[in-house]
């Protein structure tokens, strides 16, 4: 059975969370801060990880931060706060996606299954091409390892995720909106933060100078795309 960990030091947010993830077939524990919340996310044994922000002991920006040095989970942050700079602040750090406080249980439902899903096609219970190149950007999809220059890089599941669809789809355009939909697994909603830190961090870690991009393009008024020359 797929196991999530809950970290909130709400209880009645935690209730709330647990018990429409099992009614929906998942296992939960519920860490109620962050240290306790890193300890036991640390372990291996959970598939997914609901990280509040505000949290006593150690806030959720610092525990995503250290549990991305231990594993590769997905990782959704769960926000009161309205401000794009903490959401843009938590995908940096490493963070997959994230929920808005008050959410409805569907939406949290959703977004629990699109982003285990979106895992489980990039870690290879999904078929894709053996090996894609173009340019000096190769990526492996058999072992999930991307090349530039014959050198190894490190990506996010999501950055992984977004650059095998760009480079699967070379020289097409997409909309944020697209891109969302498609690699997140929901609707946009109005999201444009969340794509746009991505293609970012992309770029910082296979352009040679990002400010410059010779791969991912960005198509002004139009979207991004990948470029094969």
């Amino acid at each position: 059975m797929t196991k999530i960990l809950i970290v909130e030091d709400d209880a009645a947010i935690a209730a709330i969370e647990r018990d429409y993830l099992i009614i929906n077939g998942f296992e939960v524990d519920i860490a109620e801060d962050g240290r306790s919340g890193l300890n036991r996310g640390c372990t291996g044994a959970y598939d997914l990880i609901l990280l509040d922000l505000m949290l006593p002991e150690m806030d959720g920006f610092e525990v995503c931060r250290k549990l991305r040095e231990k594993t590769n989970i997905p990782i959704l942050m769960v926000t009161a706060r309205r401000e794009d700079i903490d959401k843009i602040r938590g995908l940096g750090l490493g963070a997959d996606d994230y929920i808005e406080k008050p959410f409805s249980p569907g939406v949290l439902v959703a977004k629990v299954k699109a982003n285990l899903a979106q895992y489980q096609r990039l870690t290879g219970k999904r078929k894709a091409p053996s090996e894609i190149t173009l340019g000096n950007v190769s990526i492996h999809t058999g072992t999930h390892r991307v090349f530039v220059d014959g050198r190894e890089i490190e990506l996010k599941n999501k950055e992984y995720e977004l650059l095998l669809f760009l480079m699967l789809n070379v020289d097409m355009v997409f909309d944020r909106e697209t891109l969302y939909e498609t690699v997140w697994g929901l609707d946009a909603m109005g999201d444009n933060a969340t794509v746009a830190v991505h293609i970012n961090r992309l770029r910082e870690k296979i352009e040679q100078d990002p400010a410059k991009p010779r791969y991912i393009e960005t198509v002004w008024g139009a979207g991004y795309r990948f470029r094969g020359r």
